[in-house]
């Protein structure tokens, strides 16, 4: 009766923790519980059952959602949107700075340095999902040019599957390189 009672528990909060408050799916270790570096710091907690603040629990429109964020503290661990934000700059950084006529060490070094991003990645779902995408879009390593759209074309597709706006990828060396034509980055 007790193992009973543990199990009907045991569902109920997998499906309380199906989604989170931001609407996203759950995203769970191989141990089964919620992982941290692949979940927003507000779904971690609703998961974990830790604290959400009161004020994140007044409404449930997407916008109250929106506005009212929870903002790790800076000696935490990355949620997925701090640890998203920072790999991409990082990627498109090193995109920016390849050389525009890399040599063949240098294409093979970005090959690889990409296809262990990917395996080593903090967020296993996340990573599983950029190598899937590697395997089916080759990253394209010839040029500095052929490199920033390919990293445009993948960054895109993740944009896409969160459901957030995608970047005019015509655009990727005045974001990450050269700076706005405007001079507000000079």
């Amino acid at each position: 009766m007790v193992e009973e009672s543990k199990e009907n528990k045991g569902s109920q909060i997998n499906e309380r923790s199906e989604s989170g408050v931001t609407g996203r799916k759950i995203i769970y270790d191989k141990d089964g519980k919620p992982c941290r570096t692949c979940n927003t710091l507000l779904d971690f907690r609703m998961a974990t059952g830790g604290s959400v603040a009161s004020s994140q629990n007044q409404g449930n429109s997407e916008d109250s959602l929106e506005k009212k964020k929870i903002v790790p503290s800076k000696d935490c661990p990355p949620d997925v949107e701090e640890l998203g934000r920072s790999s991409w700059t990082l990627l498109h950084s090193i995109a920016a700075t390849y050389p525009e006529k890399p040599t063949g060490d240098q294409q093979q070094n970005l090959k690889q340095f990409i296809s262990l991003f990917g395996k080593l990645y903090p967020c296993w779902f996340c990573g599983e999902d950029f190598q899937s995408y590697v395997e089916k879009k080759e990253p394209q390593v010839m040029t500095q040019e052929a490199f920033g759209r390919w990293l445009c074309d993948a960054h895109n597709e993740v944009n896409i599957k969160l459901g957030k706006p995608t970047f005019d990828c015509n655009l990727w060396k005045q974001r990450w390189k050269d700076g706005w034509e405007d001079g507000r980055c000079n």
